[in-house]
């Protein structure tokens, strides 16, 4: 078993945004003490690096991350598809914006405000010609707070791993999973 440095236990307790004192009364613990042992003035008894090891990973266990929100199912188009076919499958899925995937990689988006001003002889032109930019793309990984700041500025996030779309996130999924 390796035991984490006092570098390692301060970058955990930040990542997961506790302040000492809340990972101090976490772990039954001073809040000098937890100071302390980050800064390596003093090395803890195993019992105490337990308890704040452990009081970390409860604390990690309670941060909700994007694949605990993500809708795995994608409704997507590719970019040669007609804008007619992006037009139907909004319809269709009640969506007003899709991704548009290429080879499972987020290359633009396209959304009912995109389509409002074609004419109809716009409908066989690629959506390539019409699209907008991507959604924003996150691993698995990010956090909840991350996402929200996203989807204060975009209609959805990408969810990808190694290059390849795994999900999506929307506004309408964050509140529904929330509420």
């Amino acid at each position: 078993m390796e035991l984490p440095t006092p570098a390692d236990l301060r970058q955990r307790r930040t990542e997961l945004g506790l302040t000492q004192s809340e990972l101090a009364e976490k772990a039954s613990v001073s809040q000098p003490l937890i100071a302390r042992i980050e800064g390596g003035d003093v090395d803890p008894r195993l019992s105490t690096l337990r308890r704040i090891v452990t009081a970390l990973e409860e604390a990690e266990s309670d941060v909700i991350r994007a694949e605990d929100l993500m809708n795995e199912a994608v409704v997507s188009v590719s970019p040669d598809e007609p804008i007619s076919e992006a037009a139907r499958k909004m319809e269709s899925e009640a969506y007003s914006q899709l991704a548009v995937i290429q080879d499972g990689i987020p290359v633009g988006s396209i959304s009912q405000s995109d389509l409002v001003h074609l004419d109809s002889e716009s409908r066989d032109e690629s959506i390539d010609n019409h699209m907008s930019e991507s959604f924003p793309t996150v691993s698995k990984d990010a956090t909840l707070d991350e996402i929200s700041n996203l989807l204060e500025h975009y209609k959805a996030v990408m969810i990808t791993e190694a290059g390849e779309t795994i999900g999506i996130i929307t506004e309408a999924d964050l509140t529904a999973r929330l509420s």
